[in-house]
């Protein structure tokens, strides 16, 4: 057990339970959105006392009169100058709730929004909870900051997240806007016509005084269509449609758009997720009071809602990301009767869960649930305490997926970007007069430069990973490391790389500048793709040996057999089951005891997409590509199996680097 301080431990456990006891009160407004709240306090109102935002007081002349009455009633009289009678004092009531619902979204939901109450089957006023809250102050940061309101939202068991998402969007539509149309769109048509059918239930008993009508809200068909319906007082629309029939929603004229479970969404030939939410949002103009909502439950990694959900993480998103673990749930609770024995019975997790936030009463929970799952990992996925967990991919993947998210904490953006150019792009002159040119654009991602010092023999290692010469095809890779810190018990990192698509014979030139550049680097080429194509007379032989005859930095590998008979030597890294076994499972040592530094984000993801298939090979996953994490599983091994670097003489120094022998690896 860990050494754990028990008092502090239940005291601070119970400063977080008073913290969820917090009064909340959307009517009155106590504890509400927004900490700056004013009290209104009129005594013959039916509400007596209303915390009222900042903003409603100093944008609203009526609100602004009140605070300075003590009643209704006098203001009535002293202000308005009017008989205090009570048909006069109701209207003034209506004003001063018709005002109200356009600055507090709690107060019109629980007034004027009836949801069904999930345990007891009933229908209950929309009171929000915990994490609903959270969302709300998320989507009114944006509104009141008259920006696009865009969020991506990664959702944990059924909290209703997407009733607020769709109620927040009805109180644009009935409140704030007239002529703002709106798109649902889910995986199921039957999803989506189930978010439709809450609406349809808020309008139906909605009062039609707030709209200053008599006539009952309810939406009514748009012009024959079937997916779509207007709410004929605000002129709004809100068409519905799915993921399996997308036309339904092409061309839907919206401001606003609500896509639900996302990760859902299928691929297929025809169509992407990608594509059906550019057609539906590409037409959403960004306008203040405009909402973009992806809304989803996780559905493992690689997929387009988990790499979009990265990018928001990332900042590289219009859309803010927004989750909520399990523990920030109200009903995920249970009693402790014995506090010091629960604490000390706390296993490794536990105590993260506790360093995340949890209550005790909430781990208390956990605990409990846990035993119904036979596997920790179905139950975290289930309920997942953060984000991290919620991709757990639940096929055979390969790469621990908290080791992934912590390689990412490397992750920064590189220094420069451009190319390295010699005399030429091929041939001997190509290794003259190198120089690297800061490019938009360019393919060379650099986020360390070649130390300007010579004096550490084989400090990087260049490795090249060899796709397709197509835009659709496999990317090429060329990756450097930095091994500097290894002599002092450290471990390389990434400090380049170069990514994209040319003729293989052009690829081996570049990769060659690239090592050069790096104080003559050990190049490591994956020979695979250039000993099995037969095409333009680009065997491995001619390219390898061409470019062994200008640069011998060239990695090499040898049999004892073929040692031992003297047989031609054989370039570059060969791949094949034994082999790309053998580096795998080092990669997994690599990633389990932190044993290099990566920088590129998109290194992670393509390790989070790396699977077992079902005939035990590996691979990525269908749909995506796995030549920057193979130029990582190779780059390691050769970085630990190859001796490691040393400073030089200085003697030494003063040779320019003379050619070095090449280095030699038996499989």
């Amino acid at each position: 057990m860990k050494d754990v301080d028990i008092e502090n431990i239940i005291k601070e456990n119970s400063r977080r339970l008073s913290a969820l006891s917090e009064v909340y009160d959307p009517v009155s407004g106590e504890g509400c959105y927004g900490k700056e709240r004013l009290l209104l306090s009129l005594s013959d109102a039916p509400i007596p006392r209303q915390y009222i935002p900042v903003k409603m007081a100093q944008e609203s002349t009526l609100i602004q009169q009140l605070l300075c009455t003590s009643s209704i009633g006098e203001y009535v009289s002293s202000v308005l100058e009017y008989p205090d009678e009570e048909p006069i004092r109701e209207q003034v009531w209506e004003k001063i709730v018709e005002t109200r619902i356009r600055y507090d979204f709690e107060f019109w939901a629980a007034m004027f929004v009836e949801i069904k109450d999930k345990q007891s089957d009933s229908d209950i006023p929309f009171v929000l909870n915990r994490p609903q809250r959270r969302l709300l102050a998320a989507f009114e940061q944006m509104r009141e900051q008259e920006r696009p309101i865009r969020v991506i939202l990664l959702k944990a068991r059924q909290w209703g997240g997407s009733t607020l998402v769709q109620i927040y969007m009805a109180w644009i539509q009935l409140v704030h806007r007239r002529n703002w149309n709106s798109v649902i769109c889910a995986h199921l048509k039957d999803s989506a016509a189930n978010i439709k059918g809450m609406y349809a239930k808020l309008l139906e008993r909605y009062p039609p005084w707030l709209l200053g009508t008599d006539e009952p809200v309810k939406f009514h068909p748009y012009e024959r269509s079937v997916n779509t319906s207007v709410i004929k007082q605000t002129g709004c629309r809100v068409t519905i449609g799915s993921a399996e029939t997308p036309e339904s929603i092409r061309g839907a004229d919206a401001v606003m758009a609500h896509l639900s479970e996302v990760a859902f969404w299928p691929r297929t030939r025809q169509k992407s997720p990608e594509q059906l939410i550019r057609s539906v949002c590409g037409s959403v103009a960004l306008l203040p009071y405009s909402v973009v909502v992806l809304e989803s439950t996780a559905n493992g990694t690689g997929n387009y809602f988990h790499r979009e959900c990265e990018r928001a993480k990332r900042g590289e998103s219009d859309k803010q990301f927004l989750f909520v673990p399990w523990y920030e749930i109200e009903m995920y609770s249970s009693p402790i009767a014995d506090y010091e024995a629960f604490i000390e019975a706390m296993d490794d997790y536990e105590h993260f869960l506790w360093e995340q936030g949890a209550t005790l009463e909430a781990i208390h929970w956990y605990r409990q649930k846990r035993r119904e799952y036979p596997e920790h990992a179905d139950m975290m996925a289930e309920y997942p305490s953060d984000d991290v967990e919620a991709f757990t991919y639940s096929g055979e993947r390969v790469f621990d997926v908290k080791q992934v998210q912590r390689l990412r904490k490397n992750c920064i953006d590189p220094e420069f970007v451009g190319e390295v150019y010699g005399r030429a792009s091929h041939g001997k002159e190509a290794l003259e007069d190198l120089k690297f040119s800061a490019e938009p654009g360019g393919l060379l991602a650099v986020w360390s430069m070649p130390a300007d010092e010579h004096n550490v023999r084989d400090r990087y290692v260049t490795v090249v990973d060899i796709g397709g010469r197509s835009t659709k095809a496999d990317y090429s890779v060329i990756v450097v490391f930095d091994r500097y810190w290894m002599m002092f018990g450290g471990v390389p990192e990434i400090v380049a790389q170069w990514r994209g698509h040319t003729d293989h014979d052009l690829l081996a030139w570049k990769a060659v500048q690239i090592a050069s550049f790096y104080h003559r680097s050990l190049l490591v080429i994956e020979s695979n793709t250039l000993e099995t194509e037969n095409t333009d007379g680009e065997h491995s032989e001619y390219i390898l040996d061409t470019i062994a005859s200008v640069y011998d930095r060239l990695y090499a590998r040898a049999t004892a057999g073929q040692i031992r008979e003297n047989l031609p030597t054989r370039w570059g890294f060969h791949m094949n089951r034994s082999t790309k076994t053998l580096i795998i499972n080092h990669q997994i040592n690599m990633l389990r005891e932190n044993g290099y530094i990566e920088r590129d984000l998109l290194a992670c993801y393509e390790h989070d997409v790396f699977e077992k298939k079902p005939n035990g090979s590996f691979g990525a996953m269908d749909g995506h590509h796995d030549d920057v994490l193979i130029t990582r599983c190779i780059g390691n091994y050769v970085c630990y199996t190859e001796p490691l670097p040393a400073f030089v003489a200085e003697r030494e120094k003063k040779k320019e680097n003379p050619g070095m022998p090449v280095s030699e690896a038996s499989f």
